[in-house]
């Protein structure tokens, strides 16, 4: 809600006034401290991505999304590689379909 992103913003804000923007960001990509911030930096949903993204670079901390920007391109070059190898087969089967077609 509202209040949660509010109380984030000022919490985040404080945070990289008091520890500089490049610390906390190794704070926040620490392998042990990565399970307690899923939630803010989320990976499994590429919408709820797209919202931490948007959020942070919108209060003047996108530097701190650089990893879920780069987990979002490789998520949706994945996404074009499998559809693109899926219309191939798509296209393939087609044309085998038609060529063996009575005339």
């Amino acid at each position: 809600n509202a209040a949660s992103r509010i109380f984030i913003k000022i919490l985040f804000q404080e945070l990289s006034e008091y520890m500089g923007l490049v610390k906390l960001n190794e704070r926040l990509t620490d392998p042990s401290l990565v399970p307690f911030f899923g939630g803010i930096f989320s990976r499994v949903n590429p919408k709820h991505s797209r919202f931490s993204v948007n959020f942070f670079t919108t209060i003047g901390l996108g530097g701190l999304t650089e990893g879920l920007r780069e987990h979002l391109r490789a998520a949706a070059l994945e996404l074009e590689d499998d559809s693109s190898s899926d219309d191939s087969g798509d296209d393939q089967q087609s044309s085998n379909e038609s060529s063996h077609s009575p005339k």
